[in-house]
Parts: structure tokens; sequence; C-alpha cells
């Protein structure tokens, strides 16, 4: 009878044990891979709703302009010698407006 008891309380814990390692690998992948991801992507967002009229930018077209109005989902850029193109706010690079614009991309 206590044997029997021993026997399933191992058990039990060994169970726990074989989880652990695919435990640990969610955690890693979270800290490693999700987290960044997402943090990146708030940059991004707080980045495109501080844009206004006359910020330079580059699309992730690699199209360098200014902007020259501002919508709710779009803007309307200035790419030179008077040719306007609307690009959805989506369309902006990050990092490469921020080099475009002499800000030190912020790490």
């Amino acid at each position: 009878m206590i044997s029997s008891i021993l026997l399933q309380a191992s058990s039990g814990a060994g169970g726990l044990m074989s989880f652990l390692p695919m435990i640990l690998i969610v955690v890693v992948f979270f800290f490693f891979i999700i987290r960044p991801q997402m943090k990146k992507q708030k940059d991004h967002k707080k980045y495109i709703e501080e844009l206004g009229v006359n910020s330079k930018i580059v699309t992730t077209a690699g199209i360098h302009g200014r902007i020259v109005e501002v919508s709710d989902t779009t803007f309307l850029v200035d790419v030179g010698s008077g040719v306007k193109i609307r690009f959805d706010k989506s369309a902006v690079a990050l990092d490469a407006s921020r080099v475009a614009n002499g800000e030190v991309a912020k790490k």
C-alpha cells in the first residue's frame, strides 16, 4: 500500500519534469522573439502617429519623400518635381525614416 503511494507520487513529479524543457522553450521563445516584435510594432505605431506635414519619410518600397497632407489612414507624399503619391500609413519604414530625418534609431 505504501509503496504504491510512493510510486504514484514519484511518477507525478516525473511527469512534471518531462514537461519542464517544453515550458522553458516556450518562455525563451516569448522573451527572445514575441516580446521584441511587440515592442517594435508599438514603436512603429507611435512614430506613425507623431508624423506630420513636412516630415521626411522613406516607404517600405524605398521611396523618399516629404509629407504634404495627413489623413486618417494615408499620407500624401511629395516625391519631387511636384509629383505627389498617396501612401498607406503602414507603408512608412520606421528605421529608414528616422535616418532620413537625421534621428538616431533608439535601442
